[in-house]
């Protein structure tokens, strides 16, 4: 059977604003003097301790327009500026300055831009200037914003509603009111320190904060997070917010040639350490889910040495194949949950002409999984269209809309009990793949998107530059911007994704170049590196013997033997990244895919004891 693995190969070039709440910003924490005709405004928008991420919004404030802009301002002399998007930065010293690029210069009166980028240190700046003027992007001088709320505790649930308290913030010339946020979306402004939310959905996670303002409308930072499940809702699908997803995929094309069953998940032992299996793939045809291969699926046999439970398949029974096998798994271990996975790189484009009826599409994929024969077996449904609006192995062109119409549709035809969770891009840069579709919308009808940050720099460009294919933040000449974890997890959270339906995306496998002399990234090759079944691209089970890792970047280990380069994650660095997914509240992570792994599931134990 043809191996398909999922790819995004090449993708588009560009930068990317990201703008958050109004409700998160933080003013800045040395106030300068009014300037004429603009202001600039500092917030640190994330802080993962190693590092963090900080924006300046820049806005017109005067009468005529402003034909550039130039932002400097001092850093401790231990914070650095390790990447950066929509704006040129430099420095000398601890001196930064940040200028406007060649697109985005001019702003009309009242119009405002933001420009960002991430740092290691405290990242708290002083001294800034606004084209030679000094900045007062909204703090008061002399008026420190307040600190931040207590922890709220949550008392009285019903089926529909929560109270919240919480104890006071302080602040130098008293708090005005606060803001009460539900998954990180203000619900209610208060004047005391207690709120009754209401219209909640019973049986459902939510997720509190406090912030609180002064009377010169200054905001403080956010409360810590309190969790909260209505009562009510039946049986509950899938891990909530407060829970780590593990997810792995299974690929039905592995019992091949790579000789990888689902036995394999029981005797490596990474069963025990996952939540959630996506079954890859099921086809796109005709405006239909369709069977990806029958054979594998459900009519394979299997010997009792072969079987979870060491029982053999007979010629007679109802069922055989994957989908057996995973029946058994669930049996052996109840908390694993399996969602059967549609599209991914080789069959997204079916996406296109089912969704001219979105309603008949989703029908058609609830029958097929909710089929007699297997329904126990599956617990929803995960859509890999690779890519909505934009071009994959295919191009889409069915409007920004889609993706979110999607979505609904399928959560329709499913219902609240099963899970419903897409694949999606990590396409960061300006006017990329993420802007290209309706994710913030979509999200609504979501459990959560597994997010494929990975992939993102390979040997289609045979030539080079090398660089990390999963390269958790920017680096110094990394071959593109936007193009890494942090930035798309940031951006998808600006889209209004809130971040527990976001699992951060790992590959089980390398990818290299041949005809490399240079051991850091960077170098130039001669094509893509020999692999077992394809070149430029390697299982991590393979790698961590034919080329040890020699050294980090961006989060991602990279090797140079020989004349071969190649990036991938091993245990350590997973380690990391998930360390950095849990700073960010992100739901959990998932992989792709587990017969990658070592026998005794080396990178699956390092996602589990790094979510914990």
């Amino acid at each position: 059977m043809r191996f398909r693995l999922r790819s995004r190969h090449k993708l588009t070039a560009g930068l990317t604003t990201l703008l958050l709440p109004l409700a998160s910003l933080v003013a800045l924490a040395t106030p300068a003097t009014a300037a004429s005709s603009a202001t600039a405004t500092y917030t640190k928008t994330q802080d993962w301790g190693a590092g963090f991420e900080g924006k300046w919004t820049v806005k017109n404030t005067g009468t005529t327009a402003l034909d550039s802009w130039s932002v400097a301002w001092d850093f401790p002399a231990d914070t650095r500026i390790t990447s950066s998007w929509d704006a040129d930065v430099t420095n000398s010293g601890t001196r930064w300055t940040a200028k406007n690029k060649a697109w985005n210069g001019t702003l009309a009166p009242g119009a405002s831009l933001t420009f960002g980028f991430n740092g290691t240190g405290t990242g708290a700046p002083a001294n800034c200037t606004l084209n030679g003027a000094s900045c007062d992007g909204g703090s008061v001088p002399g008026d420190n914003p307040p600190s931040a709320p207590g922890t709220p505790t949550a008392t009285d649930a019903t089926d529909t509603s929560v109270k919240l308290s919480w104890s006071a913030a302080t602040d130098d010339n008293g708090v005005k009111n606060y803001d009460v946020l539900r998954d990180g979306t203000k619900v209610a402004t208060v004047t005391g320190t207690s709120h009754t939310d209401t219209g909640l959905t019973k049986g459902t996670d939510y997720s509190y904060t406090v912030q609180a303002r002064d009377s010169a409308g200054q905001t403080g930072p956010v409360s810590g997070a309190v969790k909260v499940r209505t009562t009510g809702g039946g049986t509950d699908p899938g891990p909530g917010p407060g829970d780590q997803v593990k997810l792995g995929y299974f690929t039905n094309w592995g019992v091949y040639g790579r000789n990888y069953h689902v036995k394999n998940l029981d005797t490596s032992g990474s069963a025990a350490k996952i939540t959630h299996i996506n079954y890859a793939f099921g086809n796109v045809q005709g405006g239909k889910c369709t069977i990806g291969d029958a054979y594998a699926d459900y009519d394979k046999a299997y010997t009792a040495d072969q079987s979870v439970d060491g029982k053999a398949d007979t010629w007679d029974q109802p069922l055989r194949g994957n989908f057996n096998q995973l029946r058994k798994l669930k049996a052996k271990y109840p908390h694993i949950k399996v969602i059967w996975s549609f599209g991914g790189w080789t069959w997204s484009g079916g996406f296109t002409d089912a969704m001219k009826n979105p309603a008949a599409f989703a029908k058609s994929c609830h029958d097929l999984v909710e089929d007699p024969r297997w329904a126990d077996v599956f617990d929803g449904i995960d859509l890999d269209w690779e890519y909505p609006n934009a071009c994959g192995l295919s191009c889409d062109t069915s409007g920004p809309a889609a993706m979110r119409t999607m979505m609904q549709a399928f959560r329709t035809a499913f219902g609240p009990d099963n899970l419903v969770t897409a694949a999606i891009t990590a396409d960061a840069s300006a006017g990329g793949k993420i802007d290209a579709a309706d994710y913030g919308g979509a999200a609504a009808y979501t459990d959560w998107y597994n997010v494929m940050t990975y992939d993102f720099f390979g040997a289609w460009a045979k030539n080079g530059p090398t660089a990390p294919h999963s390269p958790l933040t920017s680096y110094a000449g990394i071959p593109q911007q936007g193009f890494n974890s942090a930035e798309a997890i940031a951006k998808l959270k600006a889209k209004g994704v809130p971040a527990k339906k976001l699992l951060l995306g790992i590959g089980f496998y390398g990818r290299g170049w041949t005809g490399v002399t240079q051991k850091e990234p960077g170098g130039t090759a001669t094509g893509p590196a020999a692999g077992t079944y394809e070149a430029g691209i390697e299982d991590y089970k393979v790698l961590k013997s034919k080329c040890p890792a020699n050294g980090t970047v961006a989060g991602t280990a990279y090797a140079h033997c020989g004349s071969d380069w190649w990036s991938y994650d091993t245990p350590a660095t997973v380690n990391s990244k998930m360390g950095w997914a849990k700073n960010q509240s992100l739901g959990g992570a998932f992989f792709w895919e587990f017969s990658g792994d070592t026998a005794d599931g080396e990178l699956v134990s390092a996602i589990d004891s790094g979510l914990k």
